[in-house]
């Protein structure tokens, strides 16, 4: 999740772990600790966009990792804390505060690596956004009453209140894909692969996206919204479709031992498979689980295809669209206008 959410969660958890006297001490190291997770986003290079995508909630984020991690944390934090924690008691605040970042980001959709090095494959529960207001702000409260008050039930209450709000998301989840699974078999599509995820700081519009091959225009991806209100039972708002990127079709000269053809299977790996070129950009590969509207198959990333430069590492951009007619369609669907 962002990152405040990562490093107020690491100061609750810390504060469940603290004294009375320890608790400022303990709240700074949680919050320190939940952040640190997140430097994997430093993991770049000039001449390889692909490297930092690859390497964001990878190793860092692993449950093998989180030992070291705390020690990490630890080591930053121990000069400046010395004089007020031992170590110990510091290591103790860290390890709390450093354990759930990895299960935070894994709760979301964008993929992490939760059991590296025993496997690659990206973790994604898909019960929460990225960013989710209400979930932070449950934290947040929780954090500073833990603060001003002396019990250590209260961030225990808080931590509770965000499994209970997880576990909505994780109801919610089903649902949706639910009305996604009957929204296939009206249209008579069977899903090769598919995926339900919810839309930003929500739990109650959802995006949908499944590859369907049809026998007359090849394998395609479709997106739908789906709208899961807490008492209304679900609502279908159809979406775009666009056809799925195969490097035998789209790009059969393309020699496999060029440098773009390796950067293409990254990304295509990354995406899980669901890539298309924008219909838009012709020459902008995309992963079409996100974007910026759930019925649209813009994608809110992508790479670029320069068919005139196979030697040279593709270009990773992003292609966010706030303008206030996206705003207002997003809008109109969330809240059913």
């Amino acid at each position: 999740m962002d990152i405040l959410t990562q490093g107020v969660l690491g100061g609750v958890m810390a504060q469940s772990f603290a004294g009375k006297h320890e608790k400022k001490m303990a709240t700074l190291a949680g919050v320190a600790a939940g952040i640190l997770a997140d430097a994997d986003i430093l993991i770049r290079s000039s001449s390889d966009p692909l490297l930092n995508i690859e390497y964001h909630r990878h190793f860092s984020h692993s449950l093998f990792f989180i030992p070291v991690g705390a020690a990490l944390a630890m080591l930053l934090l121990w000069p400046f804390m010395r004089r007020h924690l031992s170590a110990k008691r510091l290591y103790v605040f860290c390890l709390a505060g450093y354990s759930m970042s990895g299960v935070l980001d894994a709760c979301t959709s964008y993929g992490t690596h939760l059991f590296w090095p025993f496997t690659d494959e990206r973790v994604a529960f898909n019960i929460i956004s990225i960013v989710d207001p209400v979930f932070t702000l449950i934290l947040l409260l929780a954090l500073i009453l833990g603060l001003r008050l002396p019990q250590r039930q209260v961030a225990a209450a808080g931590l509770l209140l965000c499994t209970v709000y997880l576990g909505l998301g994780f109801v919610q989840l089903q649902r949706a894909e639910q009305v996604a699974e009957a929204l296939r078999d009206q249209r008579g599509h069977t899903a090769m692969q598919s995926v339900v995820k919810p839309t930003l700081a929500n739990l109650v519009l959802w995006r949908s996206v499944y590859v369907h091959d049809n026998p007359l225009h090849g394998e395609r991806i479709h997106a739908d919204a789906i709208r899961v209100g807490l008492f209304t039972s679900g609502k279908v708002i159809e979406g775009e479709s666009v056809a799925r990127f195969t490097l035998d079709i789209n790009l059969p000269q393309l020699d496999e031992m060029s440098v773009l053809y390796g950067d293409i299977l990254r990304f295509q790996k990354f995406s899980d498979g669901y890539v298309a070129f924008d219909p838009l950009q012709g020459n902008v590969l995309g992963d079409i689980r996100y974007s910026m509207l759930p019925t649209s198959v813009r994608p809110l990333w992508g790479i670029v295809i320069d068919r005139k430069q196979p030697q040279a590492h593709a270009d990773y951009r992003f292609f966010r669209d706030s303008s206030p007619s996206v705003r207002e369609t997003f809008f109109r669907l969330l809240f059913d206008n």
